[in-house]
């Protein structure tokens, strides 16, 4: 199992410039627990002339406006100590007050599944998920998933919005993801995405030759006709992905991604639209190439190879309560370094 390092271990200081303080979330208190929640914020001069149930839904959103609303009438969302109505405009600088008893957030039941924890601690989880789990149930995928084992392994994380998840990962994508424990650190984690500083470095074998890194900064939405898929489409999310080529061979190439944004199916959407699709996509390269004279071994390994040959390598944020800069590093699974070793004996460059 991998061991957090510091991140001034071994990531050049060009490529984790993303951490940075996030404001928002160092404005927030609260005790360590995800059953009783007590919030404060402080307000400033943005927020004079607005409702308070505007700020509440600005402050904390990951609450509906209509839960907050509810909060404030019922007085646990207090104004300088006070209760208010949800119409009352700030004159700023006021401090707000959430005090509120979390109830279960999520149906889904636990379920006792090993998790290939790289790090834990009071505030987060952080981990290594392996290929074919799914992260969040959903249609067809209600049980199994990393939130049931979540549940299993803590289970106060039923009182957390998603059970503390903050992002995902694929399905048929292996790696490292960070997990809340309580709402502190759900608030934290969640700034730091927004403000695109938390670090996200991904493996991956796609066909083609790349002659040399760049970036793709193109939109991604839902695609008009095949509702599976996501496409580079005007209109959509902004989606930006850089990246590195670690490694050439005759038909392939091995590259490192590093996510600005985290759309959905970014990498696959982004490699395919430039024209490298990932090795094993079954989704954006439904097709296996297979190259010209390629050896029985290659060939098995490329049929057999059913997922895309993406891994979520090493992963980078500041901790949600003592703001120490942390990355974690999960090893390749045996497929992932089972591909690439037979791609060096079989398919390398001339």
């Amino acid at each position: 199992m991998s061991q957090a390092q510091s991140s001034n271990s071994n990531i050049p200081d060009t490529d984790f410039n993303l951490l940075e303080d996030s404001e928002d979330a160092d404005n927030h208190t609260s005790e360590a627990t995800a059953t009783r929640l007590s919030l404060q914020f402080q307000l400033d001069e943005t927020y004079i002339g607005q409702r308070i149930d505007q700020i509440a839904a600005m402050v904390w959103s990951d609450f509906s406006r209509e839960k907050l609303k509810q909060w404030i009438k019922e007085g646990n969302l207090l104004v300088n100590g006070q209760p208010v109505k949800p119409k009352f405009k700030s004159d700023g600088f006021e401090i707000l007050t959430l005090n509120v008893e979390l109830e279960a957030q999520t149906r889904s039941l636990p379920e006792d599944i090993p998790l290939d924890i790289i790090y834990e601690d009071e505030d987060i989880i952080v981990i290594n998920k392996p290929v074919g789990m799914v992260v969040h149930p959903g249609a067809g995928n209600t049980s199994g998933t990393l939130v049931n084992a979540l549940l299993h392994h803590y289970p106060k994380s039923s009182e957390l919005a998603r059970a503390g998840l903050v992002h995902r990962i694929d399905k048929d994508t292996s790696g490292l993801l960070v997990v809340a424990k309580n709402l502190e650190a759900q608030f934290a984690l969640s700034k730091q995405l927004e403000k695109k500083s938390v670090y996200r470095l991904y493996d991956l074998v796609v066909y083609g030759n790349i002659i040399a890194g760049g970036t793709i900064d193109e939109p991604i939405k839902r695609h008009p006709v095949d509702r599976v898929k996501m496409a580079v489409l005007p209109g959509g999310k902004d989606a930006v992905t850089h990246y590195n080529v670690k490694e050439r061979f005759q038909h392939f190439t091995r590259v490192q991604a590093r996510l600005e944004t985290g759309r959905t199916h970014q990498i696959r959407v982004h490699f395919s639209y430039i024209g490298y699709g990932l090795v094993g996509d079954q989704v954006y390269m439904p097709r296996v190439r297979m190259p010209a004279g390629a050896s029985q071994l290659l060939d098995d390994t490329l049929r057999g190879f059913k997922r895309q040959a993406l891994h979520a390598v090493q992963l980078g944020l500041k901790h949600p309560r003592t703001k120490e800069e942390m990355t974690f590093e999960a090893p390749w699974p045996e497929d992932f370094a089972n591909l690439v070793e037979v791609l060096r004996t079989e398919n390398k460059a001339y």
